[in-house]
């Protein structure tokens, strides 16, 4: 590991814990534990923790927050009511991302995103770049925050016994200003893995006492620390896109189909028009979902074939351990991408079976 690999206020918590480490986006974070499939399977059935400390919080302060994310996202946060979240593309003018977001409304003066690690100095830069002229305040507050998942359908029952907030009371996507083992922290009912959970942001020095308590508190339920590699397969199982893989600066809201976050008829905002274009005549690519017809799982990058020719590359491939089948997505031309389309990909030289399926591959019982 370099000397400039940042670590997280969990990094000797996870190797007590026998994590495998890696660098990821600068950061030393645990890739798995016990293992990706046991750590995806724990999510799916029980509870998973995940530290998730290297994301990125960006403050938005002041009479023009609002203006300007309404400026610089693509989703309408108008809509938001104090204590609401939403996901949302940071773009730029040309309708590509910038990275994908969160944001959440304290009141209508005062936001709080939650960005990409690999992006946060990056998506701070260009906010901050966009405020010529307005009455707002823009901090990377990143420093001050840990940030802890909980995901999994047992998940609300082991956080619930270390906060008094009722979290039966905080919708998806929502959050609250609580205390958590008596740490004053945000709990917002979030998470990036297609299972019900929450996302607790409190202070770095603070994490290791509440990492500690909900592995303590989650043992006999079943709860067990998971890593990259299964936070992975589980946002890939919810087709859940990953920025640097299936978007990207080369791709466009509609493109990546992300048609739900994309209200153009908020008012002007970046990349509107082109997307208004995109909307009225139709894209001539879109990020769909595939199932692999062989054993053979798909890796990112492999190509893909129709024909003889050509037509794209995986952007995220794996087998997928709840669904015990190998999926994968990929942008194809659009009159390809219909579900039922057939096509091939390349595995070591050998043109294996996959056809476009209805997504997300997984969604959870309500």
């Amino acid at each position: 590991m370099s000397y400039t690999t940042k670590r997280t206020s969990l990094n000797e918590a996870h190797r007590n814990l026998g994590a495998k480490m890696v660098d990821f986006a600068g950061w030393d974070m645990p890739v798995q534990y016990e293992g990706p499939i046991p750590e995806h399977m724990a999510v799916r059935t029980a509870a998973g923790i995940f530290d998730v400390s290297h994301m990125g919080e960006i403050t938005v302060t002041g009479h023009d927050a609002l203006a300007l994310i309404q400026k610089l996202t693509s989703n309408d946060a108008s809509k938001l009511a104090d204590g609401q979240a939403q996901y949302t593309g940071l773009l730029y003018p040309e309708a590509t991302f910038v990275d994908d977001i969160l944001v959440h409304r304290f009141n209508d003066t005062d936001y709080f995103l939650c960005v990409n690690a690999a992006n946060t100095d990056k998506d701070f830069d260009y906010i901050r770049s966009n405020t010529n002229g307005m009455d707002v305040d823009v901090q990377n507050v990143s420093s001050q925050y840990a940030q802890i998942a909980v995901q999994g359908p047992k998940a609300k029952d082991i956080l619930q016994q270390l906060t008094d907030t009722p979290l039966a009371d905080i919708k998806y996507y929502w959050f609250a200003r609580g205390n958590v083992l008596g740490v004053p922290s945000i709990i917002a009912h979030t998470g990036y893995t297609g299972e019900d959970g929450f996302e607790v942001y409190c202070p770095p020095e603070e994490a290791p006492k509440i990492w500690n308590a909900l592995l303590e508190t989650g043992r006999e339920e079943g709860i067990k620390p998971a890593g990259l590699a299964a936070r992975n397969t589980l946002r890939l199982e919810a087709k859940m896109a990953l920025y640097g893989n299936d978007i990207d600066n080369t791709t466009t809201v509609l493109e990546a189909d992300l048609g739900w976050i994309c209200k153009i008829n908020k008012g002007e905002f970046m990349g509107r028009d082109v997307l208004a274009n995109q909307k009225e005549h139709g894209t001539a690519r879109k990020l769909i979902g595939f199932e692999v017809l062989d054993r053979a799982p798909v890796r990112d990058h492999y190509p893909i074939v129709m024909g003889g020719k050509e037509i794209g590359v995986v952007t995220s491939g794996s087998p997928a351990p709840y669904l015990k089948k190998n999926i994968g997505m990929a942008y194809l031309p659009t009159e390809s991408s219909s579900v039922g389309t057939e096509f091939s990909v390349v595995v070591r030289g050998r043109e294996v079976p996959a056809k476009v399926v209805q997504t997300p591959f997984y969604k959870r019982a309500k």
